[in-house]
């Protein structure tokens, strides 16, 4: 195992590694330049000003404030900001410097939990609530900033903990700003809001940049943003904060924007969450007239926006729920749903292409709007099937019929979160018929943690009741997979295939072959080299399913089997999938299990 880990440091990259460790070692030892900063007060005084006149009225705005896009908050009066959203358990000493409190042992489980609410979301509410008329909203906005910094002073306690939590905030700050149309001219205790996260952002960024994954994006761009905030408001440290966030954005992009699109994480979530960092920051700086970016910053954008396109179910703005999910969503600024990746797609494609993605009408239209964009009139071409080979995504549509398949295959450059090497996602009619686990929670209960990061959680087989890698700690596996073929794409008469395989480090080899057409999809797995079973996963859309021999049926839906190898047991099980961060609702899940070598052969049909 010493080798499996060794080999998993070489591979994060031994300059990310170095990056982290000393960050963790200057703060153990006291020296490291965060645990010495000096805090500007924040001077009395509104934090957003009155309206001046009347702003134009917006359809399909947010009309509700809510954590993980699902638990309605009440705003009657500010929360409690060091208390669990859900549970109203509160972290045992919230006085500590934020270095001192740990991610994991802060007593209220999960710590996502506590900075929910201190993400600001309810900034950009509040901000949307006034500019449609609601005489006390911003009152209450800037009641509840005054309140939160009362509760929260600079760098004590768990709300300063996280440099892309800060980063956020500096964000939504911004967005309230450009809702209020209030960016030119902020008041004087918000510039000062904003120096306080900078100089907390800024000496941490060596370990943004070594995760390789949002942390460098986000942070960048907060330093952007709000450093050239501060620099056009007189604050002298505004302009070197910029130029830092303005540098580290174009290496970020370039590095973890792959020339596929696909972002370093390998999740459809934090796809959406890297695309709309890039879009604000590119509003921002039209707004402001600032300099444009390194050419790199647009390309890989465009590639970004495309991908997450092509993920998108066009009516119902559902996407697979592939990879790591938080519960992040940077710009809630429409009324869509959570799980509705429209509002993104369309604002990537009005800022970066001047085109829509979508028919005007939709809520989708009100993110460039009260942004202070025009919609434009042309449209972006429609989503074809596509192999991200970087990223490790094989994206099959049918031209005329509405059906989507995606499989997973492996091309860890950077870190995988979850062990899903050939993962198949299947949507028809809008609806996702074979569908991913989800992540439910980064600080689940072992067995959970286990579950929805590991290989029972996806659509493919399980070798020996075994991961596919060997899990190292909570977020590293080793041994990382690479796809041990050439992946192939073939098109005709509108049907599309494609395969993908790959070896383990126990030497097993799995080969996948997917096909589809408008009326079904045909997945043939060849295993081998395992020593005791290999288990087949198809886990299904909530439904009654009856299984009879080797078929199963459900309404207007049928999975079939056939297998050259002895089948040892088919069975129909309950399973779990998380939708929404901390939120798991039941699945069936189908599972055949073979004890030789072979070929397996599943057919999913559909009926119109």
């Amino acid at each position: 195992m010493l080798g499996v880990k060794g080999a998993a440091l070489r591979a994060l990259g031994l300059r990310n590694v170095a990056r982290v460790g000393g960050y963790r070692a200057l703060l153990r030892v006291g020296l490291h330049p965060a645990q010495h900063l000096h805090p500007r007060a924040v001077p009395s005084g509104e934090f957003f000003a009155a309206i001046a006149e009347e702003l134009p009225h917006i359809a399909n705005l947010s009309e509700r404030l809510t954590a993980f896009g699902w638990f309605v908050l009440p705003t009657d009066a500010p929360p409690d900001w060091h208390r669990n959203v859900l549970t109203g358990v509160r972290v045992r000493n919230v006085s500590l410097p934020w270095w001192k409190i740990g991610d994991f042992d802060s007593g209220v489980g999960d710590i996502k939990t506590v900075w929910e609410a201190s993400r600001f979301d309810w900034v950009v509410y509040f901000a949307l609530c006034a500019r449609q008329g609601d005489a006390s909203a911003l009152s209450t906005l800037n009641e509840w900033l005054r309140d939160w910094i009362a509760h929260n002073p600079a760098y004590r306690g768990p709300n300063w903990k996280c440099g892309q939590e800060a980063s956020i905030r500096v964000m939504h700050i911004a967005v309230a700003a450009l809702i209020l149309q209030q960016h030119r001219a902020p008041q004087p205790a918000l510039l000062a809001v904003l120096e306080q996260h900078l100089a907390r952002i800024a000496p941490t960024i060596s370990y943004a940049i070594g995760q390789d994954n949002n942390h460098g994006t986000s942070e960048a761009a907060a330093l952007l943003i709000g450093g050239s905030w501060l620099e056009r408001n007189g604050v002298s440290s505004g302009s070197a904060w910029h130029a830092t966030g303005r540098s580290l954005l174009a290496d970020r992009v370039e590095r973890l924007v792959q020339e596929d699109g696909s972002f370093s994480q390998y999740s459809v979530n934090y796809q959406r969450l890297a695309l709309d960092t890039l879009s604000l920051v590119e509003v921002w700086r039209r707004t402001l007239n600032l300099d444009r970016f390194a050419p790199i910053v647009g390309e890989r954008a465009v590639l970004a926006l495309r991908w997450l396109h092509g993920m998108t179910d066009p009516e119902s703005g559902d996407a697979p729920n592939i990879g790591a999910n938080d519960g992040a969503n940077l710009l809630p600024i429409t009324a869509a749903s959570y799980r509705d990746y429209r509002p993104s797609v369309q604002l990537a494609a009005t800022v970066w292409l001047g085109a829509n993605a979508y028919p005007a009408g939709g809520p989708w239209i009100a993110a460039p709007l009260v942004l202070g964009l025009r919609i434009p009139e042309g449209q972006i071409d429609e989503p074809t099937s596509v192999v991200h080979e970087q990223g490790g995504f094989a994206v099959l549509r049918h031209r005329t019929a509405r059906v989507l398949a995606v499989m997973r295959f492996p091309r860890d450059r950077f870190r995988p979160s979850h062990a899903d090497p050939l993962h198949v996602d299947l949507w028809v009619g809008g609806q996702n018929v074979l569908r991913d686990g989800g992540s439910f929670s980064y600080a689940a209960e072992q067995q959970w943690q286990e579950y929805f990061s590991g290989v029972r959680s996806h659509n493919t087989v399980q070798f020996d009741d075994r991961e596919p890698m060997p899990r190292i700690g909570r977020f590293l596996w080793g041994a990382w997979l690479r796809a041990n073929m050439p992946i192939t794409m073939q098109e005709n008469d509108g049907a599309c295939e494609v395969t993908a395989g790959y070896t383990d480090w126990r030497h097993v080899t799995h080969c996948r072959r997917i096909a589809l057409d408008d009326r079904r999809l045909t997945v043939v797995d060849s295993v081998t080299g395992f020593t005791a079973r290999a288990v087949l996963r198809w886990r299904l859309a909530p439904g009654a399913w009856r299984l009879d021999g080797l078929r199963l049926s459900g309404e207007r839906h049928e999975l079939t089997f056939s297998s050259d190898s002895p089948i040892v047991r088919v069975e129909l099980i309950e399973g779990w999938e998380s939708r929404l961060y901390l939120q798991k609702t039941a699945v069936p899940v189908l599972e055949l299990e073979i004890g030789e070598p072979g070929t397996i052969t599943s057919e999913y049909r559909w009926r119109k």
